[in-house]
């Protein structure tokens, strides 16, 4: 039996599906299909920046994951979404720190909105620069009305 949750508009379907056996998680989805008339946007790797291009929370991992989700929030709102378009992320965190504290933030973020996107995580050793502590990129879909 496959738990799912189902969204339309104008003949779009965005459908969360948890199949059995894979773990049931409140925090991700373990596939999501997406058919019919939608707008799809890719948001590159946002990191810890500001307005200025001055890094946040300089080993904070908390503050950076909070200024990376505003970052991606400001990059979906530029293209017509929010946060609950998002179907999958990519998280790269720096080797040592700590994916809770990181996981807070998001939880935060999220909410209580259901049918989470689909969520990897990697440790990496380095990112494109020496104060940045994680990088996270996106994939939203906009039902087309």
């Amino acid at each position: 039996m496959t738990d799912h949750a189902e969204s339309t508009s104008a003949h779009a379907r965005i459908v969360h599906l948890n199949p059995e056996p894979l773990p049931n998680n409140p925090a991700f989805t373990q596939v999501i299909s997406v058919s019919g008339p939608v707008k799809t946007i890719y948001v590159g790797g946002q990191n810890a920046i500001d307005a200025r291009g001055g890094v946040v929370g300089k080993g904070d991992i908390k503050a950076q994951t909070q200024q990376v989700l505003a970052n991606l929030r400001e990059a979906l709102a530029a293209a017509g979404a929010g946060p609950e378009h998002i179907i999958k992320w990519n998280m790269y965190l720096l080797q040592g720190q700590s994916l809770q504290e990181g996981f807070e933030a998001f939880q935060q973020f999220w909410g209580l909105r259901p049918n989470p996107p689909i969520i990897t995580m990697a440790y990496v050793s380095g990112l494109a620069n020496p104060d940045y502590l994680l990088e996270i990129d996106a994939v939203a879909v906009v039902p087309l009305a």
